[in-house]
């Protein structure tokens, strides 16, 4: 019996109305059991692995890797009743002698040595004039993909001696394009569905918005002896190490729960006050920036904080979050001095109503009881839709968080 392997409206998000095809994981011929992955898929959201809804035999591809597929739509055919004599040998089907056929135009993974070439890759890898050798495989099982050949193509690409009036164009592949004119080169790509998202939010949050910037200082020195007093005990009771983000997490919240418009929203001509903390975490990877979201954070502790920032950078890391991890979000939390910067005004992630921006933490001297003394010291940023937020509000906000950031007694004694 064939299954199809269908996407539906809803299956990413909402908002989500089409997908691009990044990678087959099997290809036509090759058994696959259920549940296991297929195929990775990219939406404006997140990159995903989808699975195979049933066990058996790939029998087509409907799309090619880099397409763009409308949801709903059927991606793939698998054969239920067929069986495989080996994992990447022929197929043989349930009755006697039926062989699974390779549909024309679809070819299988090649094979150079201990390399498997995927079939885009191949493609990719023969119009570069490029041996599998020289590409650096990043996909499941070593395997070659496409994306790797176009980085290896980008990253060979030098400026050319001198030629007068010389223009060389280098081979064009679906998203990259490097180009040379005489001494000057430069590259085109594509922009991504993450990035184009990115992007479209960006606009939308400066257009639909009236964003304003206030900023605040904090003295991090209580933090800073607090963790370094307990940070055995805690990297040894719960695997993971103390950091500053589960401090800013409870300190937002408590904010939240003091000026509830910043954890508000506009929806048409009602305001709605938001009674729970879902509290979004920038965090950088390889396509961009994405916020996944700390349900309920108001019931976590900082372990609990902690392990859960930690598991989604390992899954920025591995480009599998879900879509559900990054829908969402009441207030979002993003801290650019991890790259070094030391004041910014982030932009709030619509439809919320702010943004707090962390900042790098130096040693500057401040007045303390009359005398000048060296602190560690972090600007702190909080950008709010001014349409819902009062200045006064937003104001007291940052300063509530300053308070509690140092004295974090106050975060344990609701003070």
């Amino acid at each position: 019996m064939t299954v199809e392997v269908q996407l539906k409206k809803g299956d990413f998000g909402d908002s989500v109305s089409e997908v691009v095809i990044v990678e087959w994981l099997k290809q036509v011929g090759e058994s696959i059991s259920a549940d296991a992955d297929l195929v990775e898929l990219e939406s404006d959201k997140a990159t995903t692995k989808w699975p195979a809804p049933k066990s058996g035999v790939v029998t087509k591809l409907l799309f090619n890797p880099g397409d763009t597929v409308s949801l709903p739509a059927v991606i793939a055919l698998i054969d239920e009743t067929a069986i495989t004599g080996t994992a990447g040998g022929g197929t043989a089907g349930a009755g006697a002698g039926s062989v699974a056929t390779v549909p024309a135009g679809v070819s299988k993974p090649a094979v150079t040595g201990e390399t498997r070439v995927m079939p885009a890759a191949a493609a990719a890898l023969a119009e570069a004039g490029l041996k599998a050798s020289q590409v650096t495989a990043t996909g499941p099982g070593g395997r070659v993909l496409k994306e790797d050949v176009q980085r290896q193509v980008a990253a060979a690409v030098v400026p050319a001696a001198p030629v007068a009036k010389a223009v060389t164009v280098a081979p064009v592949m679906d998203t990259v394009r490097a180009i040379t004119t005489g001494e000057r080169s430069e590259k085109r790509q594509m922009m991504s569905p993450i990035r184009k998202r990115i992007a479209s939010r960006l606009v939308e949050a400066q257009t639909n918005a009236a964003l304003l910037t206030t900023f605040n200082e904090v003295d991090m020195t209580a933090i800073m002896d607090l963790r370094k007093q307990h940070q055995d005990a805690f990297t040894q009771r719960y695997g993971i190490k103390l950091g500053f983000m589960s401090f800013f997490v409870k300190a937002a919240i408590d904010a939240l729960q003091t000026y509830p418009a910043i954890n508000a929203e506009i929806q048409g001509n009602e305001i709605v006050y938001h009674n729970f903390f879902d509290i979004g975490i920038a965090i950088g990877g390889g396509k961009g920036l994405v916020v996944p979201v700390l349900r309920n954070a108001e019931r976590m502790g900082f372990a609990q904080i902690e392990q859960a920032i930690a598991v989604f950078a390992g899954k920025v890391k591995e480009n599998t979050l879900s879509p559900q991890e990054l829908t969402g979000g009441t207030f979002t939390i993003t801290n650019g001095g991890v790259y070094g910067s030391l004041l910014s005004t982030p932009i709030v992630n619509p439809p919320q109503s702010g943004v707090l921006g962390m900042h790098s933490i130096q040693d500057r001297p401040v007045a303390r009881d009359g005398q000048v003394v060296i602190r560690p010291m972090m600007y702190l940023a909080l950008t709010y839709d001014h349409r819902i937020v009062d200045g006064r509000e937003a104001v007291s906000f940052l300063k509530r968080i300053k308070d509690c950031l140092e004295n974090p007694v106050r975060l344990l004694l609701d003070v």
